[in-house]
């Protein structure tokens, strides 16, 4: 069974690592450009009411807009995936969607917070389970483990409209289902894989096709099969979203733009800038600071353990993970990381070892989209 299981996600990623992609990586260039930031006006869409300016449609998108219903993200074939994604990004926030996933086995309708050093957190909804929604999250870009990925159960999430809450700050990440927190994940300080997002994200919309005829079979697995489009068209409707751009969370007043000051792509490497002046938070470094080439370290000058992970369940009726750092040998360093990355799931959202393995690497398609 083990093996089988590792067979699909190993499929899984290998689509996934196809589809990474971002127009300049922070972690990885000097001359990236500043992002443009919400600011701290909270922004509320009705898509009732039509198209917003907010977002750029992606190549290929075009969207009907319901008095009732909202946008109408429709997929009538397995080359289809509308998407849309906001102009501006996030510095830790909170937004607030309501949708109403689209139906179908094999495809998916998708949340998405994604940084250009991809990081990034997600809410996914199969369109063959009426029970349930996936939660995901990843540190820039890494796919090398299939280990984040959660499951929560919602009422119907296919004919039913809810509300579904990303609240992000710099030090925890909630994912929340109408008003109720459904898994919680502290920011510990530890990095690789299990690192917590903490760069500024845009916001994507969408639905795709995971069930395609030509997709790696772990993806269609996990989909719950290929897509049957006798019965399409499959729309997904996004009603409304309000978000609120934390800029930072140290205390800014206003932000016009978002400036990575290293190569790190830690939170306190980021600066807050507005009007062309950068905050002068005690929490932020310098924007003087050099270039860090150590943020990922070569296989020649690091060595990191293997992650270890265990669950309990604790007398509230959550379930406890800790996955234990892993310890890294940098140069003639050495340093051993004690931190731990806790995270709480209601106890009917842990995931089992098989769906959420196979759901990472499909889970993360959607975010590495181009638009």
């Amino acid at each position: 069974m083990l093996s089988k299981i590792f067979t699909t996600v190993a499929l899984a990623a290998s689509l996934v690592s196809a589809q990474t992609f971002t127009e300049c990586d922070p972690t990885k260039r000097d001359d990236c450009p500043n992002r443009k930031a919400i600011g701290s006006k909270p922004v509320d869409i009705d898509f009732r009411k039509g198209a917003s300016s907010f977002f750029k449609n992606a190549d290929g998108t075009t969207l009907k807009y319901d008095d009732n219903l909202g946008a109408v993200f429709s997929i009538s074939n397995d080359k289809q995936a509308p998407t849309i994604g906001s102009k501006e990004y996030m510095f830790f926030g909170q937004v607030d969607v309501t949708v109403r996933a689209a139906r179908g086995v094999g495809v998916v309708t998708s949340f998405v917070l994604q940084s250009d050093d991809l990081d990034e957190i997600d809410w996914e909804w199969l369109g063959g389970d009426a029970t349930q929604v996936q939660t995901n999250f990843f540190s820039k870009g890494c796919t090398e483990t299939y280990d984040r990925g959660g499951f929560s159960p919602v009422a119907d999430p296919v004919n039913q409209f809810h509300t579904y809450t990303i609240k992000w700050t710099k030090d925890q990440l909630d994912w929340i289902i109408d008003g109720a927190v459904v898994r919680t994940l502290k920011n510990t300080g530890i990095d690789g894989c299990a690192g917590y997002p903490q760069s500024p994200m845009q916001i994507k919309l969408g639905t795709w096709v995971a069930g395609r005829k030509d997709a790696p079979q772990g993806t269609i697995d996990w989909a719950g099969g290929i897509t049957d489009f006798t019965d399409a068209p499959f729309d997904g409707y996004y009603q409304s979203l309000r978000i609120q751009d934390y800029m930072g969370g140290n205390g800014a007043k206003e932000a016009t733009e978002y400036h990575y000051t290293d190569r790190s792509g830690s939170w306190q490497s980021i600066k807050v800038v507005n009007n062309g002046e950068e905050s002068d938070s005690d929490e932020t470094t310098s924007s003087t600071r050099k270039p860090s080439s150590t943020s990922k370290p070569s296989s020649s000058a690091t060595t990191l353990t293997t992650l270890s992970s265990s669950a309990s369940l604790t007398s509230n009726g959550t379930v406890t993970q800790t996955t234990a750092a892993p310890t890294q040998t940098d140069g003639d360093d050495q340093q051993s990381a004690t931190e731990t990355a806790t995270e709480t799931m209601s106890t009917a959202a842990a995931p089992s070892m098989a769906g959420n393995m196979a759901a990472v690497g499909a889970a993360a398609l959607f975010g590495y989209l181009v638009l």
